[in-house]
């Protein structure tokens, strides 16, 4: 099997559903200027081929005002890079996990329901083998 390769217009459609999840297939081939099949296609392909893993929902900051939003970086021991993200990602609170370059390997961003939950978070972070250290900083609040 040959993998899917993504073109402009499957860029364009994932762009447009970043914006609007929401959005119908109708409203979604007007703005991209194909027809309705060419989009379900197109979505089916995206979603069948993994590119696109699920729909959600972003809720304002003030209903969702309990939550704990945080940014950690993580230093990983030696090559267990790939080991460690694979671990980070079995854990739901981590919404986000980024490689980077500098002093910090992976950059996690965090989204826990409250204090005890994010404190269930850090610690079970702390145990993943391959992380060497840490540093968390809680998002007080965005502009």
């Amino acid at each position: 099997m040959q993998p899917y390769l993504y073109d402009s217009l499957d860029k364009a459609l994932i762009g447009a559903l970043r914006k609007d999840g929401r959005a119908s297939i109708s409203t979604l081939a007007d703005l991209l200027k194909v027809s309705r099949g060419t989009i379900q296609n197109r979505l089916d392909r995206l979603i069948s081929s993994g590119a696109i893993l699920g729909f959600t929902v972003r809720v304002h900051e003030e209903i969702d005002s309990d939550s704990v939003r945080a940014i950690m970086m993580i230093e990983v021991t030696g090559q267990s890079t790939s080991q460690v993200i694979q671990k980070l990602k079995g854990i739901p609170e981590l919404v986000r996990i980024h490689t980077t370059n500098g002093a910090w390997d992976l950059i996690a961003e965090i989204k826990a329901a409250n204090l005890t939950a994010f404190d269930g978070v850090l610690r079970e972070v702390r145990t993943i083998h391959g992380i060497l250290n840490s540093e968390t900083s809680i998002m007080l609040s965005t502009t």
